[in-house]
């Protein structure tokens, strides 16, 4: 895995991109799983977003392995950059299997009752991987800035 782009630590890319793309397949689930108009227009984009970003979780989680032998152990922020990938999974599954449903309904159905117990599972889902991307990032916000905050508060 590598460790450095150009001297920079590979971690803090990449994880730039999973906490934009993570995001906006949440609000992207919630918004497709709940009208059935943008599910039609975004269920695939969506879906896109969400497997890109859940792709990209365990590129962050190797990178930040490999950071944490650089600059030390980030504590906790470490424990729940590993459990992101399993918040993520259920919920891009579900948005692909949105996506693959709205193919299948024609125009005159506005409701299937598999696309509709899909898509409320899939909101619970988005929102605990919201919540997990919020968790982790801001352990990470903390493990990186928490001592500088603190230096800088004494001065």
């Amino acid at each position: 895995m590598l460790d450095t782009v150009n001297g920079l630590p590979v971690h803090p890319l990449v994880v730039h991109a999973v906490v934009v793309m993570l995001p906006l397949a949440v609000l992207g689930t919630v918004l497709v799983a709940l009208s059935p108009r943008l599910r039609a227009r975004y269920a695939g984009i969506n879906a896109l977003v969400a497997l890109v970003g859940t792709v990209l979780c365990p590129v962050a989680t190797s990178s930040g392995e490999a950071l944490e032998h650089r600059v030390g152990d980030p504590g906790v922020h470490a424990e729940l950059g590993d459990q992101l990938l399993w918040f993520s999974i259920p919920m891009t599954l579900f948005a692909i299997a949105m996506w693959w449903l709205q193919r299948r309904v024609r125009p005159e159905r506005t409701a299937v009752r598999g696309l509709g117990l899909i898509a409320v599972v899939a909101v619970v889902a988005s929102v605990a991987a919201g919540v997990q991307v919020y968790r982790v990032g801001d352990s990470g916000a903390k493990a990186v800035w928490a001592d500088q905050m603190t230096a800088s508060a004494k001065s």
